[in-house]
């Protein structure tokens, strides 16, 4: 099976299901419901952080990466969580550039909650649709003049780039990048085998 690698930036004070759902999302994708257990996801999901230790989460969960900016093998799918973390990390120069660099690579670029704020500063963003938090809707607008962002969407699809809105809503990105790749029908099943209900409405909930 050729895989996609999926990989996933973790930082000091990222929020748990910014990445945790993703992540949920595409370690548990089955190309064949029948043999869920006998075969692996067709994504390989891995965390990438700044520096090699421990990360502590919004929360105070305590993750441990699997590579470091440098050891990060090529990807496939870049996914950029958000959380009170990125308040910091919008003025990381180094994760930044690593974030614009490997968006260049990438086949889809992806981001939940604030994570689109990371992007956007990375100019990512320039020209496009994207969305975020609620809560920063306003901050997203004043940021980048040049962003339309959309107020109304749960997940915004422009060309190779998703952004989403806050924290869940990187569940319903996953899927949808699930049936970019592998159709609708795996990305349904892979909801229910969640017991998540498949986002038909892409209207944001709050």
């Amino acid at each position: 099976m050729n895989r996609k690698r999926v990989g996933i930036v973790v930082f000091p004070d990222v929020e748990v299901l910014d990445f945790c759902g993703p992540f949920e999302v595409f370690s548990v994708t089955r190309l064949n419901e029948q043999a869920r257990r006998e075969e692996p996801s067709p994504f390989e999901v891995l965390l990438v952080a700044e520096q090699a230790g421990t990360i502590v989460t919004t929360g105070g969960m305590k993750v441990t990466p699997d590579h470091t900016l440098e050891t990060c093998p090529p990807l496939d799918i870049l996914v950029v969580p958000g959380g009170w973390g990125t308040r910091a990390e919008i003025k990381n120069p180094r994760l930044l550039a690593w974030i614009k660099d490997r968006a260049k690579q990438v086949e889809t670029l992806t981001s939940v909650c604030t994570g689109s704020m990371l992007l956007g500063q990375a100019g990512l963003l320039d020209g496009r649709h994207a969305t975020t938090h609620w809560r920063s809707l306003q901050w997203m607008r004043e940021s980048f003049p040049s962003v339309t962002v959309e107020e109304k969407l749960h997940v915004v699809e422009d060309g190779n780039v998703l952004t989403s809105a806050g924290i869940s809503a990187g569940i319903d990105m996953a899927l949808r990048v699930v049936a970019r790749y592998f159709g609708e029908t795996v990305a349904r099943n892979t909801a229910r085998n969640m017991e998540y209900r498949y986002p038909d409405d892409n209207s944001r909930r709050v």
